[in-house]
C-alpha cells in the first residue's frame, strides 16, 4: 500500500543502503552492506571544495564474511567517500568484530567494540543491520538446500529465534499457528530466584 500523497515539497537529501547475501564456493558466506548519502543541490565543502548536486557525501561498504553460525571470520570495508579526511580512521577498528556471532546481544557488542568515537556512525548502522540482511540469506537458503537434498527437517525443542520478536510471529498468533504449531501459545520458563 502506498504512502498517502504528500505536501508539496523539494526533495533535498537521498540516503541508499543497499543489503546483500552471498553463499560462497568455500561453504562460507558473505553479508555487504553500502551505504550512500547524495544531495539534489550543490555543496561547498571545505574539506572537499566544490559537489555538484548527486555527490556522494558518503559512500562506504562493508563486507562481513561468516560461518553457518553467523560468526564473522572477516570483515572488509571501504569509505570511498567521506566527508573528512580522518573519518578513514574508521575502518581500522572494524577489525574488532572479527569473531562477534551476529545474534542477541549483536548491538550491544558492536557498541562496545565501535560505539561513540571508537568507530564510525555510519559504519556502526550498516552493521546493525547485516544481522538481519544474514539472517535472511543463510537460514532460508540453508533450508532449501536441505529439501532439495531430501532431508527431513531438524527437530528442536526451542522455538527459532525470531518467534515472539514481531507482530505477525507472535506465539499466539495465527502465523506461529500455521508455521510452528509445536510452538504456538510458548511461553519461555521462568527462573527460579
Amino acid at each position: 500500500m502506498p504512502l498517502p500523497a504528500p505536501q508539496a515539497r523539494s526533495h533535498l537529501h537521498t540516503r541508499a543502503v543497499v543489503f546483500r547475501g552471498y553463499h560462497r564456493e568455500d561453504g562460507l558466506w558473505d553479508i555487504e552492506a553500502e551505504l550512500t548519502d547524495t544531495k539534489t543541490y550543490a555543496l561547498e565543502r571545505f574539506e572537499r571544495g566544490d559537489m555538484p548536486p548527486g555527490t556522494p557525501i558518503h559512500g562506504m561498504a562493508i563486507r562481513a564474511t561468516v560461518d553457518d553460525t553467523m560468526t564473522i571470520r572477516e570483515i572488509a570495508t571501504s569509505m570511498d567517500y567521506t566527508p573528512f579526511g580522518e573519518c578513514q580512521q574508521g575502518t581500522d577498528p572494524m577489525q574488532q568484530m572479527v569473531g562477534v556471532t551476529m545474534g542477541p546481544g549483536w548491538r550491544q557488542a558492536i557498541e562496545r567494540a565501535l560505539g561513540g568515537i571508537r568507530g564510525c556512525t555510519h559504519l556502526r548502522e550498516l552493521l546493525f543491520n547485516m544481522a538481519t540482511a544474514a539472517y535472511q540469506t543463510i537460514p532460508t537458503y540453508r533450508d532449501r538446500l536441505r529439501r532439495q537434498a531430501g532431508l527431513p527437517e531438524p527437530e528442536s525443542t526451542t522455538p527459532p529465534h525470531h518467534l515472539g520478536k514481531c507482530i505477525a510471529w507472535d506465539f499466539d498468533g495465527p502465523v506461529v499457528q500455521r508455521r510452528h504449531p509445536k510452538f504456538a501459545g510458548w511461553q519461555p520458563l521462568k527462573r527460579k530466584a
